[in-house]
């Protein structure tokens, strides 16, 4: 035996260990008190959840069935692209399935409803998902070459594929939108806050974002759930579109619903550091500066800076709304 283990052998002992049984008997009691305050009865015993390894291993799958030649297995060729595609679609499906499965179920418990069709249902709603691919493609494109023409540094629409946060923010978005909108919403927060946590980019899945969105940089973009964004839209770091204020319930509570967040025309900029809060909207082409504080909507073809909002007089402003 190494001096090292001898040392750390004669440590553990001069403590008494661990206290490993006393510590587990008080996470249980934790447990137990939370369930009981929470009526979470023994019916529901086993795991119930939709998995975050999980999920991030169906969408990584996902990102290769999408772009097999660039996000697929290095190994691949184009002869058998489509037996990939076949192949790893299938193993991601009934993934997604038991996922789903998870998820209704538990959402059943909590409506207090019986969950006597859950099976078909989360079939119908995987085969509902499945069948979206091909369009999402077709709006992941856009994104993509929204991407390389707006960025002078970008050589070519692989390098912004494989390279950039904001295209892999994107993906995980319109996948997590997409099951959102089929009410998946738990498995939906879940696939953003993956792609949260890896590229510092929050856009809550159900947010509604058309054709050719590119965001530049991205770290530190917040979208929010009710945001609704046009075509061609481009954003750069650190903007956020977030919420004004939210109603208090009598309770003490904030009451949950309603549009909260803002609305961004066809053909707007929003360059980085701007913060656009509430139900505001921002018109067709306009141009949001670098960290303006937005709580007004603005008409088209606008061009709002730190200096045009300083300068202009009360009424001008208040004329925006």
């Amino acid at each position: 035996m190494s001096k090292a283990l001898r040392d750390s052998t004669e440590a553990y002992q001069k403590v008494g260990g661990w206290g490993v049984g006393d510590i587990v008997a008080g996470l249980r009691a934790e447990r137990e008190r939370w369930r009981n305050s929470h009526q979470r009865s023994r019916e529901f015993a086993v795991r119930e959840f939709p998995a975050r390894t999980a999920l991030r291993e169906i969408v990584e799958s996902l990102c290769g069935v999408l772009f097999p030649m660039r996000l697929g297995p290095t190994d691949l060729h184009q002869e058998g692209e489509d037996h990939f595609v076949g192949y790893t679609l299938d193993t991601a499906l009934n993934a997604l399935y038991e996922q789903v499965l998870l998820e209704l179920t538990y959402q059943r418990r909590l409506l207090g409803v019986r969950a006597d069709t859950v099976a078909v249902d989360a079939a119908v709603i995987v085969r509902a998902f499945g069948g979206a691919l091909p369009g999402l493609r077709r709006l992941l494109d856009s994104d993509i070459e929204a991407a390389f023409q707006g960025d002078p540094a970008a050589r070519s629409v692989d390098e912004v594929l494989l390279c950039y946060p904001g295209v892999l923010a994107i993906i995980h978005y319109r996948l997590a939108h997409t099951l959102f909108g089929l009410g998946v919403q738990l498995i939906a927060r879940i696939l953003a806050e993956i792609a949260h946590s890896i590229t510092g980019i929050d856009i809550h899945p159900g947010a509604r974002i058309g054709a050719s969105f590119f965001i530049d940089h991205g770290t530190g973009v917040v979208i929010g759930e009710t945001t609704v964004i046009g075509s061609r839209v481009r954003l750069y770091q650190a903007v956020t579109l977030g919420a004004k204020r939210f109603a208090m319930a009598q309770s003490g509570k904030l009451e949950k619903g309603g549009a909260h967040h803002p609305i961004l025309e066809d053909d707007v900029v929003v360059y980085a550091g701007a913060t656009i809060l509430g139900r505001i909207t921002i018109g067709r082409g306009s141009s949001i500066g670098g960290n303006v504080w937005l709580t007004r909507s603005v008409p088209p073809e606008s061009q709002v800076t730190q200096a045009s909002l300083l300068q202009a007089p009360v009424d001008a402003v208040v004329s925006l709304s």
